[in-house]
């Protein structure tokens, strides 16, 4: 067993158990892992974060990786139990080159997750429909990550505590500072798991209408359909007290009409910055 201090937390990092003899394998072995990109800081390459359909598009780089996840809330788990897949969904976060996660002590999810099992997270975002004048030639505009590790449990109730302070400042800074605080049964009910990120790779595709040449003349309407998720107008609860500001409480950047992974992106800044000042 060995610990990590990420700053504001202490993960305890179990040994994972040993190992049984669409792009990715399952598992790499340790002795596969081939070469570093020439660029660092980059993650090293593997078999399972290699891209390897249409390469051009595959980054490596911590930079566009971590620009991609801080662009996210939601992201998507994947794991093995007793030989069956599952893929879940969930909030997250980033602190360095550890994501984190969380969810009821009583899920079967992070309990396994917890033992150092195998985990692919996944981010996404649909960034335009691609219309063109064959199906073949239809697609879409995407930015994504894959980020493999092991998870292990944060422990302890004071460091659970500061990770859900965490988890409630990376989305909406010093908003933690203003909620009545966790009580112990809560902090009981609540399983919280961190994963260093092993390899990771992000695949992008911007490209516009393209077809065949012999297509061109095919009478059928094309285009680029750009998507954004944009917040809309606040509904505010019925009981809501008089005279509190909509603004205050860790919800400045959230304003009506703003793109949500701008949001997000600025609030990982937020977040981030405050990282260092904890640790200086």
């Amino acid at each position: 067993m060995n610990t990590r201090d990420s700053g504001r937390h202490r993960v305890v990092f179990r040994a994972p158990p040993p190992a049984n003899p669409a792009r990715h394998t399952a598992e790499p072995d340790p002795k596969a892992r081939e070469t570093m990109d020439p660029n660092p800081p980059s993650f090293p390459l593997t078999p399972r974060n290699r891209v390897r359909r249409r390469p051009q598009r595959g980054h490596y780089d911590h930079e566009t990786v971590y620009r991609i996840l801080d662009a996210a809330m939601l992201c998507h788990i994947a794991y093995v139990i007793d030989g069956q897949p599952y893929c879940t969904p969930t909030a997250f976060w980033r602190e360095g080159d550890h994501l984190y996660w969380h969810g009821s002590s009583a899920s079967r999810m992070l309990r396994a997750e917890a033992t150092g099992i195998p985990v692919c997270l996944t981010v996404s975002h649909m960034d335009a429909i691609v219309l063109a004048r064959c199906g073949f030639n239809h697609s879409i505009n995407y930015r994504a990550v894959m980020a493999f590790g092991r998870a292990a449990p944060i422990e302890g109730a004071a460091a659970k505590k500061r990770a859900m302070d965490g988890f409630i400042d990376r989305f909406f800074p010093g908003r933690a500072g203003a909620l009545r605080a966790p009580t112990a049964k809560e902090i009981k009910a609540t399983m919280l798991v961190g994963m260093r990120i092993e390899d990771a790779s992000a695949k992008i595709r911007d490209v516009g209408v393209h077809d065949d040449e012999e297509d061109y003349a095919h009478p059928v309407w094309t285009a680029l359909v750009p998507l954004q998720t944009v917040l809309g107008a606040p509904e505010e609860c019925p009981r809501q007290l008089p005279g509190l500001d909509a603004a205050s409480g860790g919800m400045a950047a959230y304003r009506a009409g703003r793109r949500l992974d701008a949001v997000m992106t600025e609030t990982a800044a937020a977040y981030a910055r405050r990282e260092v000042g904890v640790k200086d």
